[in-house]
């Protein structure tokens, strides 16, 4: 992969990993393609990367664009626990890898790295750790969005079966300096305006630079039918609004969600749903996985991967504070 005449193609160009992803690309003078569906993210060296408006659902498209192209990062999908979106869902997260894997086979790629989600393994597991052997299943989802990344990542799977070289990886809930109005990078937003609650669930968090890390670190490896959760530290909830509090110089959290709050919080933001026509913000997805505690075993890839150790998350929250002040002239 060091040479200058091969392709890379990034799917999801424009979200927080892909953006990220294709500048630490361009940094390394890689030649890139990228995909993008709304809006070209801006960055240093920008200019230098192909951008393709268009969608993965387009087969067509894809055989085009793969023709001279030896690595693939897929990481586009859709990103939502609202249960009215379950047909996007499936549509682009398991439609759209399907096709993407079967361009990369027909195309003679040489790898493929994919960006799934933990929780394609299942997150309510009863304070259990969870590890990269665990299986999603109807007991351990209570979301849409993890069956429709189980279902992708089968794809991939298949892919595997039929001679792609290709590796998965399960980030936790990524922190980065992305449109804070959508998305993980929501929380700093939310922090930043000083919301009032927290709850003591537990989840893992990992900063976006160590996710890109991992994924080039994967690709130019010679690891491949393997999955990888990316997790640099569990913690509460209450724990990481509080860390990104304190950069801001912003008041933490200080009322706690029970069960029974959640419950209430859920039931009228899916009544008010019902009038405005907008998405809420709260679902009995979202209130649940924020109550659960959810511990992950991040040991397996910095054992595999040569060289690669996770960023403390005090020092990754202080410098995207302190890229999002900057950003939004804070």
């Amino acid at each position: 992969m060091n040479s200058n005449s091969e392709y890379i193609f990034v799917t999801g160009a424009g979200g927080l990993v892909g953006s990220h992803l294709v500048a630490a690309l361009i940094k390394q003078n890689k030649n890139v393609k990228a995909l993008y569906r709304s809006a070209i993210p801006v960055f240093d060296g920008s200019d230098k990367v192909e951008w393709i408006k268009g969608d993965i659902l387009d087969v067509v498209l894809l055989g085009g664009i793969l023709t001279n192209v030896q690595y693939v990062y897929h990481c586009a999908a859709v990103v939502s626990f609202n249960p009215k979106k379950r047909k996007e869902l499936f549509k682009t997260n398991v439609e759209g890898t399907a096709n993407v894997v079967n361009a990369c086979l027909d195309n003679g790629v040489k790898k493929l790295v994919y960006v799934s989600s933990v929780a394609a393994l299942g997150r309510i597991r009863n304070d259990e750790t969870i590890n990269e052997t665990m299986q999603w299943t109807e007991e351990t989802s209570n979301s849409e969005y993890g069956k429709s990344k189980h279902y992708a990542e089968m794809e991939v799977w298949r892919g595997i079966g039929e001679g792609l070289q290709a590796a998965i990886v399960n980030p936790v809930i990524i922190l980065g300096s992305g449109d804070w109005n959508k998305g993980s990078a929501e929380i700093f937003k939310t922090v930043y305006d000083e919301f009032p609650w927290y709850t003591n669930g537990v989840t893992g968090f990992v900063d976006v630079a160590d996710v890109v890390n991992a994924m080039i670190s994967l690709m130019q490896s010679n690891i491949a039918a393997q999955r990888f959760i990316i997790s640099a530290e569990n913690k509460t909830y209450r724990e990481m609004f509080s860390m990104i509090a304190q950069s801001f110089g912003k008041k933490p959290p200080s009322k706690k969600v029970t069960p029974f709050i959640a419950a209430i919080v859920w039931r009228l933001e899916a009544f008010k749903a019902m009038f405005t026509g907008k998405g809420p913000m709260v679902t009995k997805e979202t209130a649940t996985t924020a109550l659960a505690n959810a511990y992950y075993d991040n040991s397996k890839l910095p054992a595999m991967l040569e060289g690669f150790a996770y960023a403390p998350l005090s020092q990754s929250v202080k410098r995207i504070c302190d890229e999002l002040t900057n950003k939004h002239r804070l």
